[in-house]
């Protein structure tokens, strides 16, 4: 794996089946999922997070320090996801978020947002240092202040209190193409969205040599 991140990821079920075939790629399998024909180009609008998984960030994908191996990693998570609570919130909604299409939690987001800044911080030290080409890829003229720092000391400018947990579905969109995959990504998603929505383990993902992530294992919230 040339890098791995630590994700929120349905477990099996009518959820992560309706997710993984929305995106087109089952993280857990491994395998390209056949998408639904709706009348649109649903493959070129959620190439984006395709390669991704359907997933929320909890921390951002890293490589790993000098040193630090994957069984060092696996053992980090291991004994931080003993220590930790699960959280959970009413649901989740859909919404147009920065342009693109995403789910996101409804109700107080407290203890999630303490759950991540937890994780980010606690596994930190086995990530490696951003390089400059990484740094330059995060645009660092167009972050505030805040977020540059966040991006120096954690090598992810939108950790802390800047997160924001979402469950990415497209692309960036126009208005024409968010007014018309509204209504399709609402009519698949409605039936399966868990009610409440519980995050109760961290899952480990890797990133493959073509660019695919891969769901590794997942470790539960036992405090």
């Amino acid at each position: 794996m040339k890098r791995y991140a630590v994700y929120y990821a349905p477990e099996a079920g009518p959820f992560a089946s309706a997710a993984a075939e929305w995106l087109g790629w089952d993280p857990a399998l491994g395998e390209p999922v056949g998408q639904p024909g709706l009348g649109l180009d649903l493959a070129s609008l959620t190439d984006d997070p395709r390669k991704y998984g359907f997933h929320g960030t909890i921390k951002p994908p890293f490589r790993l320090a000098p040193g630090i191996d994957r069984a060092a990693l696996m053992q980090a998570l291991s004994t931080l996801a003993a220590g930790l609570r699960p959280v959970e919130m009413p649901g989740l909604q859909l919404v147009a978020l920065d342009g693109f299409l995403a789910l996101v939690p409804q109700g107080d987001t407290g203890g999630l947002v303490a759950l991540v800044a937890a994780v980010v911080e606690r596994l930190d030290g086995l990530r490696a240092p951003l390089t400059e080409a990484e740094i330059a890829r995060r645009r660092p003229e167009r972050l505030t202040p805040r977020q540059r720092a966040l991006l120096d000391q954690f090598g992810y400018p939108y950790v802390m209190e800047e997160f924001r947990f979402h469950l990415t579905l497209s692309r960036r969109l126009d208005a024409e193409e968010n007014a018309a995959l509204m209504p399709l990504a609402r009519a698949h998603f409605a039936p399966h969205l868990p009610r409440p929505f519980r995050l109760s383990d961290l899952c480990l993902f890797g990133e493959a040599l073509d660019g695919k992530f891969h769901l590794l294992h997942r470790y539960t919230l036992a405090a």
